[in-house]
């Protein structure tokens, strides 16, 4: 087997090894030495492939993405006051099923609630890579929904809100399965779910663009 082939299999299982060290124990308490120990792998291949820990910890985040990337594709076209309320189902449907998915590494959610609770120097990737286009087009769908007259920060607290309610289910996931155990979080409950936290936020939306919640003197707020 070339040697390329080699280099390139020990890579990849030094990124599967990494992600469950990562997200058993945390980037601070995860070893290199256990990493390499999983993987099969001498540690100087770390220092090879990655140059160092917090690299190889920027790499998993980085390849998880990657993975995710063609099933989870942004909506395209521009956002407008026609499709979205459209859009916005799209991409709640998208969130759940991305946080849900039982195709991919089981590390993967609690990798990156890992980090979302105790931020790296990753979380500004991840971020800039991920969270935030996915934020700035919900953003125009919300601002689209509330009209006009909607501010920059009642559509943060809007698009928070929504955000809130998936985060809610998987971070709570322990709790809710043991009060509700009929529900296994299966592509139906997950459809179902989906389509609540939809009509729950649109009809929520619909109520503040009529009520005096939202405002016109509110519309030149700098962006928050």
């Amino acid at each position: 087997m070339p040697v390329n082939h080699q280099n390139a299999q020990t890579r990849q299982r030094l990124l599967e090894a990494a992600g469950e060290v990562f997200a058993q124990h945390g980037y601070h308490k995860a070893t290199v030495r256990e990493i390499c120990r999983r993987a099969r792998a001498n540690v100087a291949a770390v220092n090879y492939h990655f140059h160092d820990k917090q690299g190889l910890y920027a790499a998993v985040l980085k390849d998880a993405l990657r993975c995710a990337a063609p099933e989870h594709r942004l909506a395209p076209g521009p956002i407008t006051a026609r499709n979205a309320e459209a859009a916005l189902r799209a991409i709640i449907a998208d969130r759940l099923r991305m946080i849900f998915d039982e195709g991919r590494p089981a590390w993967w959610g609690k990798l990156v609630s890992r980090e979302m609770i105790e931020p790296t120097a990753a979380l500004d990737a991840l971020v800039k890579d991920d969270f935030q286009p996915r934020f700035d087009q919900m953003r125009s769908c919300v601002r689209a929904l509330l009209g006009p007259g909607a501010g920059e920060k009642q559509v943060r607290l809007c698009v928070l809100s929504i955000v809130s309610q998936w985060a809610f289910y998987h971070h709570a996931r322990p709790v809710i399965t043991r009060l509700y155990p009929a529900l296994k979080f299966g592509p139906k409950d997950l459809d179902e779910l989906a389509r609540h936290i939809a009509a729950f936020s649109l009809a929520a939306l619909k109520q503040l663009r009529t009520s005096s919640t939202v405002t016109p003197g509110n519309r030149h707020e700098p962006r928050q």
